[in-house]
């Protein structure tokens, strides 16, 4: 327990340093996007395809996929029926509300997290390939019908998935496991040395987008939307994922903490990026962002209580 507290604290700690290099403007106005970019398109991609590629897939992709898949399916059927007619928002709004319930912060906080706290980075893996493969060209699809009564090619989603530096380097790990090749030292050393600056900097990056942000500050009718989202990612999720895992799968130990800390993961920033594209629900992708980022600390923490 003292370990994963340990986690934790490191962090948190980093995402506080790079809230306070936010507040006094130590490395200028467009610091987030560069270090951002930089987690996203180099260091992400080469930190997963050493980890994977040394990782165990039997274990880490049988009922860990299943259970990320099922949770995130069920949270986001849920939702849309506990809301439909309680709420009467729009479909598009109630598909950005139900993203922000059930899609999890896997890369920025979801890497770190594994790294930390569960010891092995290729715990969210299985997460990543489904929320980027799937999960999310799902919920574009039926966002493309439902604000422009026009049905998206999967053509242009494939593509999407296949030009993802994440999804190419995850890719290119499991097939060097699967193949049981090892990479020659000269490419190995370095691939791992700037996947080692993909942590800090998603954590520092998620500090300084911290600067400035204040959940439910703006009404705009949507509290409740904000609220209930919210619970259901941080509550209703994880408490899926835990039944999934436990009493239908018979999962135990250290893999049964890791399929719960990954589905109780705050909501991924990504949603707002896809709110702000198609100008729905932007009050409640932006806020539930940032509560379920708050609040899933203390969530965490009991999930490893519980569990760890």
């Amino acid at each position: 327990m003292l370990g994963v507290l340990t986690g934790f604290a490191v962090v948190w700690i980093i995402i506080l340093t790079g809230y306070c290099i936010g507040r006094l403007g130590v490395l200028g106005e467009n610091a987030q996007t560069v270090l951002s970019r930089l987690a996203f398109f180099v260091a992400s991609p080469a930190l997963l395809l050493i980890t994977l590629s040394d990782a165990d897939l039997g274990t880490v992709f049988s009922l860990p996929l299943l259970v990320a898949a099922a949770s995130a399916l069920a949270t986001a059927v849920l939702y849309v029926l506990a809301t439909r007619w309680w709420l009467r928002r729009p479909l598009p709004e109630i598909l950005i509300s139900a993203m922000s319930s059930s899609l999890v912060n896997a890369a920025n906080l979801g890497l770190p997290i594994c790294v930390y706290v569960l010891g092995d980075a290729a715990y969210i893996a299985p997460v990543l390939i489904f929320q980027l493969a799937f999960f999310t060209p799902f919920f574009l699809m039926m966002l493309d019908s439902a604000t422009s009564g026009q049905r998206t090619s999967l053509r242009v989603f494939a593509g999407q998935v296949v030009r993802n530096p994440i999804i190419v380097g995850s890719l290119l790990g499991l097939l060097l496991a699967a193949t049981g090749t090892q990479l020659p030292e000269i490419i190995h050393e370095p691939v791992s040395l700037i996947g080692g600056a993909a942590v800090p900097a998603m954590l520092l990056a998620f500090g300084l987008s911290l600067v400035g942000s204040r959940p439910l500050t703006a009404d705009g009718g949507r509290r409740a939307d904000v609220v209930l989202a919210s619970a259901f990612k941080l509550v209703v999720q994880p408490l899926l994922a835990f039944l999934l895992a436990r009493f239908l799968l018979g999962m135990e130990g250290h893999l049964l903490f890791a399929v719960v800390v990954t589905a109780a993961l705050p909501t991924a920033q990504n949603v707002f990026v896809v709110a702000a594209r198609y100008d729905e629900g932007l009050l409640v992708a932006k806020d539930t962002v940032l509560l379920t980022t708050i609040a899933s600390l203390p969530v965490l923490i009991l999930a490893a209580a519980l569990l760890a």
